[in-house]
């Protein structure tokens, strides 16, 4: 798919100039270039920085909010409300902290709330009233919402080769698809018949779907209410474009991407066995599961890296991570948090095209949350330097020499 491949003019005019070839390769189009052709642009171009995608409250603190609150179900789910932090201490990795636990956690004091544990004195952390209200709230819109995240947690199988994922690949991904813990820690009782532990070839836990329920993408729905599709077999549809402020293709390239437009439309959640991978209607398909894919998560977006584990299972060819880079137009790769993240333009820049994600309202709370923390730390930095200014002050009011010293304005 993404290999340099010549043009069958160049191929044919190579022919001319070596008969011997001409013998061997009589055809400069084979009949069977016609049904899958390829004609390979190499789309490369220079980074394009849009302050919009890389100011994204929710996109910009998800890492940190992701510790967060893996930090405060551990606190939720202990039958006192409160853990000491011995009970967390050596589980910084884990839950995605490079700093010492303690530390970090005091980094939020509005979420976590310290105090002196009953015994050695050793410091035990619960969550602040304001915290255990969303903890409240987010359980109910788990609860309410129990059909809608476990029909995104099968479309998400669905979209496999085999229909079966690897348990450890799907916890990976738990994050973005905004699945609660207690899903996937009993998944025979919380889930419905259709879900299926088993074991995979390379000796894996897995979890398989078995549903004769034909789905559609967002891309298909989408183009259903606008009435330019009629779910036909290999019909084309036309991916939505928003391009950037400042960012221009070149004639060739957007020559080809309007051909690219007209090519078929192959659902992710159909079998692509049978196309070629070299084709541009193969790279059609994987452009539609990465629409696809992002459309389900909760953020629109994922870190491109996390999503190079999906390439066995899904499918997906070797260099997915270009697919990006080619359509600009589509996806926005954004570089803040020392990690390269993508993100889906259409779900930002047409909100009404894709279904938003119910769990998404109660993280943008704790983020209003984090940016408290901020507000009381500097607060109480401000308020040691005024305390220690105040000293200072009575300390040369009550010098021996009596003069007087200008206090410095801040």
């Amino acid at each position: 798919m993404f290999l340099n491949k010549l043009p069958a003019s160049k191929i044919l005019q190579k022919s001319r100039q070596n008969p011997l070839q001409s013998l061997c390769f009589p055809f400069a189009n084979p009949p069977y270039t016609f049904t899958q052709k390829s004609g390979y642009v190499d789309v490369y171009m220079k980074w394009k920085k849009d302050s919009y995608y890389d100011s994204i409250e929710h996109i910009l603190n998800s890492i940190q909010l992701k510790s967060i609150i893996s930090f405060k179900n551990c606190i939720a789910q202990d039958p006192n409300g409160c853990i000491p932090i011995s009970a967390v201490s050596k589980r910084g990795l884990e839950m995605g902290v490079s700093m010492r636990v303690s530390r970090f956690l005091r980094l939020y004091p509005s979420i976590f709330e310290e105090f002196t544990g009953p015994l050695y004195n050793h410091p035990w952390f619960r969550l602040t009233p304001k915290a255990a209200e969303i903890d409240e709230e987010e359980k109910r819109v788990y609860q309410n919402c129990r059909e809608d995240l476990i029909c995104r947690l099968k479309k998400f199988i669905l979209m496999s080769k085999n229909n079966v994922l690897p348990l450890k690949i799907i916890q990976g991904m738990q994050w973005y698809l905004g699945i609660p813990d207690e899903f996937l820690q009993n998944p025979e009782v919380n889930l419905d018949g259709s879900f299926k532990l088993v074991t995979m070839e390379d000796k894996l836990e897995g979890l398989a779907v078995e549903c004769d329920e034909k789905f559609m993408s967002v891309m298909q729905k989408n183009a259903i209410k606008k009435g330019v599709y009629s779910c036909g077999t290999m019909e084309a549809l036309e991916f939505p474009l928003f391009p950037s402020k400042g960012l221009r293709l070149r004639r060739k390239i957007e020559d080809w991407l309007m051909e690219f437009q007209k090519l078929p439309y192959v659902s992710p959640y159909e079998d692509f066995s049978h196309l070629d991978p070299n084709s541009d209607i193969s790279e059609k398909r994987l452009v539609g599961f990465l629409h696809e894919l992002l459309s389900l998560f909760v953020e629109h977006s994922a870190e491109r890296k996390k999503l190079l584990c999906l390439k066995k299972h899904m499918g997906l060819p070797q260099k997915v991570h270009k697919a990006f880079e080619r359509h600009p137009h589509m996806f926005y790769l954004s570089l803040r948090n020392k990690t390269c993240t993508a993100i889906l333009k259409e779900a930002y820049c047409d909100k009404a095209s894709i279904e938003r994600h119910p769990i998404l309202r109660i993280r943008r709370k704790y983020i209003n949350l984090m940016k408290e923390s901020e507000v009381i730390l500097k607060n109480r930095r401000f308020g040691n330097g005024l305390a220690h200014r105040e000293v200072l002050v009575d300390l040369d009011l009550d010098a021996a020499d009596g003069d007087e010293r200008e206090i410095p304005k801040c």
